[in-house]
């Protein structure tokens, strides 16, 4: 059975998405910055106080400081958190109103010389992640109000076809 509704575009007008892609964007190097300087407080820095989180391995957080603690204790081990050596990617950011951003954005993970890895099965060690952050804008502030974390793993052989 077939739904004959007209799908809607979602995204707002233009200078609406321009100002929130900004934010987007000075959030990602934010985050790029405080990887690249192994500080946790810089990286959590624009995260709601009721924030939902999960991680690529399927957990979920709930809240600043449950998430802030794991974030500290990662930058904390030896060689800094897992996402050093990392590059964070834009991929596309849709606005549905004036106030909130929907975005796709990759940590591509570098070995030292800053060439990106490939993608490994099992996620051990160094590995990118596709992360989906909400951004909502609160006040004349943007913050983060979610984030989703998917492991990126190799495509399946001859690209998934038989």
């Amino acid at each position: 059975m077939s739904d004959d509704t007209e799908r809607p575009s979602l995204q707002v007008d233009e200078r609406a998405a321009q100002d929130a892609s900004e934010a987007v964007a000075r959030l990602v190097a934010g985050l790029q910055a405080a990887i690249d300087d192994n500080d946790a407080d810089a990286y959590d820095r624009r995260f709601a106080s009721d924030v939902i989180w999960g991680s690529p391995y399927g957990a979920t957080v709930h809240g600043y400081e449950t998430l802030h603690a794991i974030h500290v204790r990662l930058h904390e081990q030896p060689g800094g958190s897992p996402a050093a050596h990392s590059r964070f990617e834009i991929d596309r950011v849709l606005v549905p109103t004036p106030d909130v951003a929907i975005a796709h954005v990759r940590r591509v993970a570098l070995d030292p010389a800053g060439r990106r890895l490939e993608p490994s099965v099992d996620g051990i060690g160094r590995f990118s992640e596709m992360a989906l952050y909400v951004l909502i804008r609160r006040d004349g502030t943007w913050w983060l109000a979610a984030g989703q974390n998917t492991l990126v793993r190799p495509g399946p052989p001859n690209g998934g076809r038989p």
